[in-house]
């Protein structure tokens, strides 16, 4: 009888243990959460001036100025590096247009332009990039809702030789609001006074004229897209 009660005992003292320790497996995780949280997320204020936690993955076509203006705040980068076969372009990134530049520098730090490929040879005037044929840079797309970033143009910024700027839809746009994921460089001496106005321009090439020139003479086919893809990785240098 002594050792059956002992028994006993013995087991309400394992199960009161075991539930110890799952309750400190439980805290373990929800705090590991809590962290996580906090790391993922971003802290800005949208509306008068109330603060709201938006998870730093959650660009979409109705929080673009929020985002883009938080994230630039946390990522301050202004240059950066395209890599292709014909060598490298070195851009840097104007502060005066705060969102394009945000914009640019979280695709390029998502890897959406390394998905891409230079896709545009327009005549001598510019080359054109961030299009593919492949299903990856349509998901990311489709993951961001097409966002679209309104206008920063400046009469300060024109297109010159080695200009930075971002192609738009033409129809439907009367606020001439950028498509974040096709650049152009314009690669003409000449420049492309013609565009002034129209688009907005938000980089300059710093280094690597002859890589644009070089990409700027390769044969094309149809829509101007050359014949042989010139694949891109872009990278945010500090």
């Amino acid at each position: 009888m002594k050792l059956h009660k002992a028994f006993v005992i013995l087991s309400i003292l394992l199960v009161i243990y075991n539930c110890k320790e799952e309750s400190k497996k439980e805290e373990k995780v929800s705090s590991k959460e809590v962290i996580q949280k906090k790391i993922d997320t971003v802290t800005t204020k949208i509306i008068k001036g109330e603060p709201k936690e938006i998870p730093w993955d959650s660009l979409n076509h109705k929080n673009v100025t929020a985002f883009l203006t938080e994230y630039g705040k946390q990522n301050k980068e202004n240059k950066v590096v395209i890599k292709t076969k014909f060598g490298s372009i070195k851009l840097r990134l104007f502060s005066e247009t705060p969102l394009h530049r945000a914009s640019f520098v979280f695709l390029s730090k998502i890897g959406y332009f390394d998905t891409t490929v230079f896709h545009r040879i327009a005549g001598d005037m510019a080359i054109q990039g961030g299009e593919s044929d492949g299903q990856e840079s349509t998901d990311i797309k489709n993951k961001y809702k097409n966002y679209r970033i309104p206008a920063e143009m400046s009469k300060k910024r024109k297109h010159i030789y080695g200009s930075l700027a971002l192609a738009r839809q033409l129809d439907y746009n009367p606020y001439k609001k950028s498509n974040p994921f096709n650049f152009y460089i314009i690669s003409s001496k000449r420049g492309a006074p013609h565009l002034d106005g129209d688009y907005t321009v938000f980089g300059e090439v710093i280094s690597g004229f002859s890589t644009v020139r070089k990409i700027s003479k390769v044969k094309t086919g149809r829509s101007d897209w050359p014949i042989v893809d010139i694949p891109m990785t872009i990278t945010v240098l500090n």
